[in-house]
């Protein structure tokens, strides 16, 4: 991954921790649920732009190097891992 998208991603995931710190703050508080379940939404936003950028980079690098390769199961496998990482997703949300 590169050097600039590296730090975009830790410093969204330090974010993130920063966000569940402070959510569990507010539940222990008993502060009011529609300000928890933003500071919620915000977290999960934080944490679906960093799997972007990292999906982003895998396929501009490890998925390119392999469509281009002569290897036909190493193909098959990197766009069978890319599918169930959007199979994924859709399940979960």
């Amino acid at each position: 991954m590169e050097h600039q998208d590296r730090t975009n991603v830790v410093n969204r995931l330090k974010s993130v921790s920063g966000h569940i710190n402070g959510i569990i703050t507010m539940l222990e508080e008993d502060r009011y649920c529609i300000d928890i379940i933003k500071q919620i939404q915000a977290t999960q936003a934080a944490l679906a732009r960093a799997s972007e950028i990292i999906l982003e980079n895998h396929l501009d690098t490890c998925l390119t190097t392999a469509i281009r390769g002569d290897d036909a199961n190493e193909r098959e496998r990197v766009l069978a891992e890319v599918m169930e990482v959007f199979r994924t997703e859709n399940r979960t949300k």
